[in-house]
């Protein structure tokens, strides 16, 4: 166990003794990291930064307060505070704390500040107490060893964004100006538009005829109001089938100003130093255990701005990504030995066709449908042949499904379980629009034990890659089903080899022995639209 001082200091408590005190702690970790422990603390995001601007990383980690969101959500009780001191309080039957906003900046000020209305005990002593009650409560899980999994997952994965966050992606500030300049013009004055959103601006105002703000919906609405056409919204792909002349321009100016507000000079002002991308990762941020993010958007780079993300000289781009991971969870899931065996080749839906008449797009709907509830166009027919051909996958989604239409709860592979219906629900499953509000839910618990599934998977794999990179290559980039690495040119190869021997590893880690494939096709790029 470890807790932190604002001095530098802390508290270290080696299992089973008495915590100590030492004035450095950066010290004291680094030469306690070689007997590779699994370091125990409250919040990774609360520690880890600091350490890291020591140069001090980590192997392993216990991180308390996403266990306890782990352990709340199976025991039912999903959304209760989950950090340190609430989790202290509910042991002790004392008025639980509502958990404090977490801050990733407060880092990057002290190793760790400690809660100011936490209990008056040693933060070191009350990890230390919150850690052997959640083993024993992993310890009653319906399956312990793949909850332990999980929970050693989540972990990594808080380790990684940590070190991603601080090492940062490679954005060339350069080319991403420049990118800016062509798209939309010179940098504008504060509080101005660029040249060419100013120009579309304008050419929405004469296509209507009178002054239009793009900006402002109420006044799109009304515009096209007054030329007779009546829009449900102003998003894009409702105004895109609306025939008039300022569509046209006033798509373009949307897709620029999203640009611009997004990925524009005043993010990048925040956001990159020194050409690096600093993002700000949260792990476990959806409730299938995809991560999100507190700021930057690293999770919607647009594909105009791969451009900007250009290696080091002398180094490279090692990205990977992994095809058709649902569909293949779901096989490995399922046990469906017919799904199971399609998923043994590289193109899934490739594998599948002859079940869907030979059309490799029918296998893709079917699959899609069954994973996400689809009930449009061919989906039916489809399903009914999915249902034929491949039944133990049907019918694992079909049970999540209506174990979400009961109000019952759903669990991923490793044990990551869905949040409970709301109060709100349960007054509109007993009314008239029951069926519907049922439905919904029963789609949300047919794709949820799939995609949670998916994430671990994914973790598992990034936290095995972390261990298998030659050094100095760094992740850096992580997105639901795909990876990048920065290495020195002459690790390309090796990097990429790892990267195939981390989904394998992963793969028997999460589902043990099983047909089924999990390809990571890796490349290696100088920049990152080169590898799509």
């Amino acid at each position: 166990m470890v807790a932190a001082d604002p001095d530098g200091g802390g508290s270290i408590r080696p299992a089973g003794q008495e915590a100590a005190r030492v004035a450095d702690l950066r010290s004291a970790v680094r030469e306690l990291e070689a007997g590779r422990p699994r370091w125990a603390w409250a919040d990774t995001r609360r520690v880890y930064p600091a350490l890291l601007a020591g140069d001090v990383r980590l192997s392993r980690c216990h991180d308390v307060t996403l266990t306890e969101g782990l352990l709340l959500a199976a025991e039912g009780r999903y959304g209760e505070p989950r950090q340190p001191a609430a989790a202290y309080a509910r042991l002790h039957g004392l008025p639980v704390p509502e958990d404090a906003h977490e801050l990733a900046e407060a880092a990057q000020v002290a190793l760790f500040e400690p809660a100011k209305d936490g209990p008056d005990v040693a933060e070191a002593d009350l990890v230390a107490e919150v850690l052997d009650d959640q083993l024993r409560r992993i310890a009653l899980t319906s399956d312990p060893g793949r909850f332990r999994l999980l929970v050693a997952a989540e972990s990594a994965g808080a380790l990684i964004a940590a070190e991603m966050a601080h090492d940062g992606m490679p954005w060339r500030e350069d080319v991403h100006d420049a990118l800016l300049t062509e798209l939309l013009g010179p940098r504008p004055a504060h509080g101005m538009r660029p040249a060419k959103l100013q120009a579309l601006a304008g050419e929405v105002s004469a296509a209507f005829g009178h002054p239009v703000n793009p900006d402002s919906p109420q006044q799109i609405v009304k515009a096209y109001k007054s030329a007779g056409i009546v829009i449900p919204s102003t998003r894009s792909h409702v105004i895109k089938e609306v025939e008039h002349p300022g569509t046209r321009p006033l798509l373009a100016y949307k897709e620029l100003a999203r640009l611009y507000s997004f990925h524009g000079w005043v993010w990048a002002d925040q956001w990159v130093r020194d050409d690096r991308f600093h993002p700000e990762y949260v792990v476990g941020g959806v409730v299938s255990g995809r991560w999100a993010t507190s700021g930057g958007g690293a999770l919607q780079i647009p594909k105009v701005m791969r451009r900007v993300v250009v290696a080091d000289e002398g180094w490279t781009l090692v990205v990977a990504d992994a095809a058709q991971l649902e569909p293949r969870v779901l096989a490995a899931m399922a046990g469906d030995g017919g799904l199971a065996r399609a998923a043994g080749e590289i193109d899934l839906y490739a594998a599948l066709a002859q079940a869907f008449g030979g059309v490799r797009d029918s296998a893709k709907i079917a699959m899609l449908s069954a994973m996400y509830g689809g009930t449009s166009g061919d989906a039916p027919k489809l399903l009914a042949v999915m249902r034929q051909r491949f039944p133990q996958a049907y019918a694992f989604v079909e049970d999540a499904a209506r174990a979400g239409e009961d109000g019952r709860l759903v669990r991923s592979w490793l044990g990551r379980t869905s949040p409970p219906p709301s109060a709100r629900w349960r007054e509109l499953v007993s009314g008239p629009e029951g069926a519907r509000a049922a439905r919904d839910r029963g789609r949300f618990t047919r794709n949820f034990v799939v995609q949670a599934t998916a994430a671990e998977w994914a973790l598992t794999l990034m936290a095995v890659l972390r261990g298998l990179l030659p050094e100095p290559a760094r992740l850096v980039f992580f997105q639901h089903d795909e990876v990048m690495v920065h290495c020195p040119e002459d690790l390309a190869s090796e990097v990429r080899a790892a990267v195939g021997q981390a989904a394998e590893e992963a793969t028997r880690l999460v589902f043990g022995r099983t047909p089924v494939r999990f390809p990571m096709e890796a490349v290696a790029v100088a920049c990152y639209a080169d590898a799509k």
